[in-house]
């Protein structure tokens, strides 16, 4: 069916698609849907390095792929150091990189091969300057080999090997701000993104491919298999973990900050919000909510500083 130019022009992300049905995702997956809305942003022009994660799975088995775009399976640790590698060569090729009408080079790697395995090849990326985007998509564990704990993991989750019951085994440490730790590389941009706002993280994505330089964005992306929550409420957990300031939306651009949140004076929801939804967090104690609850406003109230002196 073709849509009429006035209907695609009242919509508010791009009507193409270049991320097509017949993928591997799981039901009510936020790391297919964050992808789609990548190849939304940038069309077949891109250019995808995906580590060892549940997105390499996602795009299908060889020669079929659902990802209408050019594509690097690469190994767990080096996504940093592939984008690095694939722009430079585009430029040693004569190839402009970045801008409406460049190559985008754009890595796409999950939390435990971003925050652990692959910090080291991330921080050389940030460090050279390359112009290319590094997307961590975030659902919080290791979940493409068994859902096993990463340093994204938030305290109190259940995970294979944090795994709750009469010992209460459960996370005991809180979630690693990577996006704190790429900001003081002092790169031109870096931002949180939310499945459940594609227009913010699509205008984000716009904003990363017009700014010369490394840029990063943490993107928010629910897993149901992991997180065992229903499948028809990744959205709505996205959603909530905004709402709550457990995951805040904000920018970093040449050293100031902005908050993106959709009602950035109201008071953040209880955390018990979003934890509910989610049998991960079913062994949490009241007391393991209030501490979860006080670490989350603690670090809505340094952003909201940080927003105030920086902005």
């Amino acid at each position: 069916m073709e849509i009429p130019e006035n209907v695609k022009k009242r919509l508010s992300i791009p009507f193409e698609e270049n991320f097509f049905a017949g993928h591997t995702a799981c039901q009510g997956c936020g790391a297919a849907l964050g992808l789609r809305y990548v190849l939304k942003a940038y069309g077949k022009k891109t250019i995808l390095a995906i580590p060892a994660c549940c997105s390499t799975i996602i795009a299908g088995p060889w020669p079929y792929s659902a990802i209408n775009a050019n594509l690097f399976h690469t190994a767990f640790e080096t996504t940093g150091a592939v984008i690095s590698g694939i722009e430079a060569a585009l430029k040693a090729k004569g190839y402009k990189v970045k801008g409406e009408d460049g190559v985008m080079v754009v890595g796409w790697a999950g939390d435990g091969g971003t925050a652990d395995i692959g910090l080291q090849a991330l921080s050389g990326f940030l460090e050279r300057g390359h112009d290319a985007l590094y997307i961590m998509y975030d659902n919080e564990a290791y979940m493409n080999t068994g859902i096993q704990r990463s340093s994204s993991t938030p305290y109190g989750a259940w995970t294979t090997n944090t795994p709750g019951g009469k010992k209460h085994f459960v996370e005991k440490r809180h979630k690693k701000k990577v996006i704190d730790i790429v900001i003081a590389h002092k790169i031109p941009y870096a931002a949180t993104a939310s499945i459940a706002f594609p227009e913010d993280f699509i205008r984000k994505l716009k904003k990363a491919q017009k700014i010369p330089g490394p840029s990063f964005i943490q993107l928010f992306a629910p897993c149901p298999t992991g997180w065992r929550s229903p499948t028809d409420k990744s959205i709505e957990l996205a959603r909530l973990a905004v709402q709550t300031a457990y995951f805040p939306l904000f920018e970093y651009e040449n050293g100031k900050y902005k908050i993106n949140m959709p009602n950035p004076k109201k008071e953040p929801k209880p955390i018990e919000e979003f934890l509910k939804l989610q049998g991960r967090f079913k062994y949490m104690t009241k007391e393991d909510i209030q501490i979860l609850q006080e670490w989350v406003l603690k670090e809505w109230e340094e952003l909201k500083k940080k927003a105030e002196i920086f902005g």
